[in-house]
């Protein structure tokens, strides 16, 4: 049966979101929904939409996974001759947007990017699974290519260069990104949700404010 687009809805009611609740500091506050997320079983729940821009403006977003957060920032890992690596290297901003529905919860996180240094990119790097360690160096990512060929061709190759160790590819590391703006959202009945915004003062301190939903 066809259903009409513009008939799907789901009313939220699961939670609030009240200014007395809120912790001062937004990474203190995302720390909190981090670990109610983590224990609601959501499957991939380091899964964001990355959104960047070119200089002139264009957008572009896509879902990567974040691997790390502290009052720095926000972390995650990449081929820094992508798409978004291009577009962070002249537009060194970006968004991150968390959705979590089986809390009806959503997190916007705005600021500035920076790479992350070469001993943090390693050690994620070494972290990861064989075949991942491969992939980086593999893939050309984001480029135009005749065929999966390509890729399996690649693997072939790498896999036999590196027998005894696999080295993080030189155009491979971490983004961090350094908010400015964190918003957090809360879905509530008839779409009068909560949303709760964090703004970084000159001084460096944080500003709360409640938003119109």
């Amino acid at each position: 049966m066809n259903t009409n687009i513009a008939d799907i809805r789901k009313d939220y009611s699961l939670l609030a979101l009240n200014e007395d609740d809120i912790a001062t500091n937004p990474i203190e506050q995302f720390s909190r929904w981090w670990n109610d997320a983590m224990h609601s079983e959501i499957l991939e729940v380091n899964a964001m939409t990355l959104s960047t821009a070119t200089k002139d403006g264009r957008p572009s977003a896509r879902i990567v996974l974040l691997k790390g957060f502290d009052e720095n920032g926000f972390v995650f890992f990449t081929n820094y001759n992508s798409r978004k690596g291009n577009e962070l290297a002249e537009n060194p901003f970006a968004a991150l947007t968390f959705f979590w529905k089986e809390i009806e919860r959503q997190v916007r996180i705005e600021g500035t990017v920076e790479k992350t240094d070469a001993a943090e990119s390693d050690a994620y790097f070494f972290s990861r699974p064989q075949g991942s360690r491969i992939g980086a160096w593999a893939s050309p990512q984001s480029t135009v290519i005749k065929s999966r060929d390509v890729l399996e061709e690649n693997v072939a190759r790498y896999t036999g260069e590196f027998k005894n160790s696999i080295p993080r590819p030189p155009h491979w590391g971490g983004y961090r990104v350094m908010p400015l703006r964190i918003e957090f959202w809360q879905g509530r009945s008839s779409r009068l949700h909560d949303r709760i915004s964090y703004t970084k003062t000159d001084e460096g301190s944080w500003k709360a404010e409640r938003l119109a939903p």
